[in-house]
């Protein structure tokens, strides 16, 4: 076993595959639960490439919001994040299975948009999109100021890691 992340990839949308996404999704989620500590191996990742019409029904389904999103995730576990404080990480023993952190999709033509608009290159856009929704599936949220500083520093240095600018 290598020390990466097991990112299972699910590409509805085939315009995903000429940004090659299956090699970028292990390395940022690698690298996202590595820079927490976290054993990456030990972790897997459900990670859909869709396009905005299903995201749109997704984001409907489960935020009661029916418009385009770039990014969704679901946690496989609830983690209780205390305020401005750390999530309780997972700690999965190193016999054990390998843990669910939870599913993620991530919109096509909402990401390539927001990447013009915001004039970055659509893979440093998509790496912190990708760190992002881990944190997510991790327990971290911005939904307060103390939270968002938090998770925008991790986010951050996370990419710093991977040679991508501050996104903010």
């Amino acid at each position: 076993m290598d020390d990466s992340a097991d990112v299972d990839v699910i590409v509805e949308a085939p315009e995903w595959e000429a940004l090659g996404l299956d090699a970028l999704a292990v390395e940022v989620c690698t690298a996202a639960l590595t820079a927490l500590g976290l054993p990456a191996q030990r972790f897997e990742i459900a990670l859909l490439a869709c396009d905005d019409a299903r995201i749109a029904t997704l984001n409907a389904d489960f935020r009661d919001s029916p418009q385009p999103t770039n990014v969704l995730s679901w946690p496989a576990t609830h983690i209780d994040l205390p305020l401005g404080g750390m999530p309780a990480l997972p700690d999965p023993a190193p016999d054990a299975p390998r843990h669910e952190l939870g599913d993620i999709a991530i919109a096509y033509q909402t990401c390539v948009r927001e990447a013009h608009d915001q004039g970055k290159p659509v893979h440093d856009h998509l790496s912190h999109l990708l760190v992002h929704a881990v944190l997510h599936l991790l327990g971290f949220d911005h939904i307060n100021d103390a939270d968002a500083v938090q998770m925008e520093g991790l986010e951050t240095r996370i990419l710093a890691n991977l040679g991508v600018p501050d996104p903010y």
